[in-house]
């Protein structure tokens, strides 16, 4: 089986790393699959997306990704956010009561929004 080398880091913590057999995130132009053997790829990550990494034991693991940068050679990628929280660390109640404090008339509320229902689809509990 086909691997590659992957780095989940956020700027206060490594997230994941180890060896994969798919990733998947979303980037300002769309989502991304990436496969051993992908072409050299860099890639602005959506400003609240998630990102799903397939480790070669058979587990996956999801974050809530927040802004950053993906790199992909043939033999790694490489995923620089700017903060991020794996599924299993996310506060799916307070996540809601985020989202249903969000203003989305404003910018800031609007992002906030997209945070909080970045967070819902990670953790599997998006509306």
């Amino acid at each position: 089986m086909a691997e590659m080398t992957v780095e989940l880091v956020a700027v206060e913590r490594r997230i994941w790393s180890g060896e994969a057999t798919f990733v998947l995130a979303r980037t300002t132009l769309g989502e991304i699959g990436i496969l051993p053997g992908h072409e050299y790829t860099l890639a602005q990550l959506e400003e609240a997306g998630v990102v799903r990494v397939d480790g070669t034991d058979g587990n996956s693991v999801t974050a809530a990704v927040h802004g950053g940068f993906l790199h992909v050679t043939p033999e790694s990628v490489t995923i620089l956010a700017e903060s991020a929280e794996v599924s299993t660390e996310i506060d799916v109640a307070r996540a809601k009561s985020a989202l249903d404090r969000a203003d989305d008339s404003e910018p800031e509320g609007a992002a906030a929004a997209a945070r909080a229902q970045a967070r819902l689809r990670a953790a599997g509990a998006a509306e």
